[in-house]
């Protein structure tokens, strides 16, 4: 296969990824998967929480198609999709746990408007304490605040996270 569908691959799994994380987000994290994304909605206890656990399961999918298209012969395009899928994982590695949750120390303040839409939906997202009632499920492409709190204040003032300190 030549380069550029393989790139197209590449770029199509990475894009497609978000609706795939939006998916997982809201309807099994937000779901059955509540027992393991609960802790991440919680103030974490040490450097690892529960939810890591997601990161090494939808890591799966990646490092088996790497291995089929590199060691197992089922085709570049295998490669080109699970190196797309590790390249959402790491852009979203990079903007959740680094620059959103500070899991790393580092002293980047989102200036341009994109970075601070997508910072401050995913706080909206935590806004709310149970797994009923978040808002933005997506990461990449986040809502716009606004909408978010409008529908966080339809949705009620009861599941909202109460004010630290008090």
């Amino acid at each position: 296969m030549t380069a550029l569908p393989l790139i197209l691959i590449f770029l199509t799994t990475v894009a497609a990824m978000e609706g795939f994380a939006y998916v997982m987000h809201r309807w099994v994290m937000h779901g059955p998967g509540w027992f393991l994304h609960a802790s991440h909605h919680r103030p974490r206890n040490g450097r690892w929480e529960a939810n890591d656990l997601y990161f090494v399961i939808f890591a799966m999918p990646s490092i088996l198609l790497l291995l089929g298209g590199v060691q197992w012969h089922w085709g570049d395009w295998a490669t080109a999709c699970g190196a797309g899928i590790a390249a959402y994982g790491a852009i979203y590695l990079g903007f959740h746990d680094i620059i959103v949750h500070r899991r790393v120390a580092h002293r980047y303040v989102p200036r341009s408007s994109y970075m601070k839409r997508i910072v401050q939906a995913h706080r909206l997202h935590h806004a709310v304490e149970s797994k009923e009632g978040c808002v933005s499920f997506g990461f990449l492409m986040a809502p716009r605040p606004e909408a978010l709190k409008r529908e966080l204040g339809r949705k009620g003032e009861a599941v909202l996270r109460g004010a630290k300190g008090g």
